[in-house]
């Protein structure tokens, strides 16, 4: 059986975070796994993704990009709606 909890260390023990069914007096074996939070959103790695856009002058690069990159035929005609 293998179940995923969510804790919080108080400097003792591990408290979970929701209702548990595991039966008293058991052993079980624990993998823990750090569940960092970002709390700073200017740490956050997606913070910053527009600074590595690149100005292209394609208008429709977003839905033919299987068209610039392979060379397959577009999915709509230019202009379409």
């Amino acid at each position: 059986m293998t179940k995923t909890l969510h804790a919080v260390f108080d400097g003792k023990v591990l408290k979970p975070e929701e209702t548990v069914d595991l039966e008293k007096g058991e052993r079980y074996v624990l993998t823990i796994e750090s569940k960092q939070k970002i709390t700073d959103v200017e740490k956050d790695p997606a913070f910053d993704l527009s600074s590595l856009s690149v100005k292209t002058n394609i208008s429709d690069l977003a839905t033919e990009h299987d068209h610039y990159l392979y060379g397959i035929p577009r999915q709509r005609s230019y202009g379409d709606q």
